[in-house]
């Protein structure tokens, strides 16, 4: 038995999957103690969207440190905080004409969800959250409220009250159009419902199976929100910083969300840091009602800085990962065709993509033969029947290739 086994807890789930020591990281690859390499379609859960150890950031981390740079500051002002907030600000809010205040809530994604179901209810008055089939939004409580998967939900151990969910885009295979049946319900003072103070989605379910919103499904939900006076709350903590192509993942259908969520990659190193953004007439916090003790990342700031101005003063990213994103949609519809009987699909968008099993156990077989061959996937979906395809954004078009060779190969071996 190794030390991990001996003193760590049960509740470790990634390395039961990539049974590997690692111990070196950069670009689009991990390398183990023994030097065996392994190239990455996991990107981090989505926070390495510019890969690992990227020089770029890395060198701004190195001289800042070296500087002696303010590392923990809690929510004072600091030089790292500032060039952050002007470089967001001038790079990504001032282009898209979004005009949002910025709160650092915590470190990491479901902190940002949190303050943002706690500002959606002070500004409303109200309680209820609508959520969706399938969605995941964090594991703390409120969080867990509006999230789908029984088991995580489960783990909270005890009622999780204060939302309801209904059904994501595709849910009921269009037996109903979009949202009738919830436009009636808040139309309806009998209809026992109680007047939500907001509604939270994603628009591409990553842990609930790569389901990828219509925009216009999107801007239907935008209009029901506007015509019921409900918050629409976007998480994009992992879909976010590009990983659909534009910087939020909200951008394809053309809505301007109340309150946004923000984390994973935004951090642009892998850094702990969340954002929580909302319309500036919504800022009712009293100083310290919402804070954290490390709320104030500033090696996080200097890299997430360093990120954005590396890559979002022109749209070459977005444009590769476009790009990117239609070859592998391209290969994986070729590796379905070629496996009929496997009843494969294809989901997602960008460089967040899946291959849906009708048999979730094939899913699974699937990342341990991956593994076995060098690569790092993970499955997601209600039954871990999706293979997850999310490698770092910065990944070079021949890794890409040989990543969807071995991918390929996995699923032959499957499927024989």
């Amino acid at each position: 038995m190794n030390i991990f086994e001996t003193l760590e807890s049960e509740v470790r789930s990634y390395c039961r999957s990539w049974p590997a020591v690692f111990e070196t990281a950069t670009g689009s690859w991990l390398r183990d103690e023994h030097g065996k390499e392994y190239l990455d379609f996991f990107a981090g859960a989505g926070s390495l969207n510019y890969g690992h150890n990227n020089p770029a950031l890395k060198e701004q981390l190195l001289d800042y440190l070296r500087s002696d740079g303010v590392t923990h500051s809690l929510d004072m002002s600091t030089v790292a905080k500032k060039r952050f907030l002007e470089a967001f600000h001038e790079l990504v809010l001032k282009p898209r004409g979004l005009d949002y205040k910025i709160m650092f809530p915590g470190p990491t994604g479901t902190n940002s969800v949190e303050a943002a179901l706690k500002l959606a209810r002070k500004v409303t008055g109200r309680q209820l959250v609508l959520s969706f089939t399938n969605g995941f939004h964090g594991m703390t409580l409120g969080a867990l409220s509006v999230t789908g998967n029984s088991m995580k939900r489960g783990g909270a151990g005890l009622p999780l009250g204060n939302a309801m969910p209904m059904p994501y885009d595709g849910y009921l295979d269009g037996q109903l159009p979009d949202f009738l049946w919830l436009d009636r319900l808040l139309s309806d003072s009998g209809s026992g419902l109680d007047h939500p103070a907001a509604v939270i989605v994603e628009t591409v379910q990553g842990e609930g199976g790569i389901n990828a919103a219509r925009a216009e499904w999107l801007r239907g939900l935008a209009d029901l929100c506007q015509r019921h006076e409900m918050l629409l709350i976007v998480d994009d903590v992992q879909m976010g910083c590009g990983r659909t192509g534009p910087f939020f993942s909200f951008e394809v259908a053309g809505i301007t969300p109340d309150i946004v969520c923000l984390s994973k990659s935004i951090g642009g190193y892998g850094m702990p840091l969340a954002l929580t953004l909302f319309r500036p007439e919504m800022d009712l916090w009293s100083p310290g009602e919402h804070n954290g003790t490390f709320r104030g990342n500033n090696p996080a700031f200097v890299t997430a800085t360093a990120a954005l101005e590396t890559y979002w003063t022109d749209d070459k990213l977005e444009k590769s990962t476009l790009a990117k994103g239609e070859h592998v949609e391209r290969v994986l519809s070729e590796i379905t065709e070629a496996y009929p009987d496997t009843g494969m699909r294809v989901k997602g968008r960008g460089l967040a993509r899946g291959l849906s099993f009708e048999q979730s156990e094939l899913a699974d077989q699937v990342c341990r033969e991956a593994f076995d061959r060098g690569l790092i996937m993970e499955t997601s979906g209600p039954e871990s029947e999706v293979v997850k395809v999310m490698p770092p954004l910065t990944i070079s078009d021949e890794e890409l290739e040989r990543g969807l060779a071995l991918l390929a190969d996995s699923v032959r071996v499957v499927a024989a």
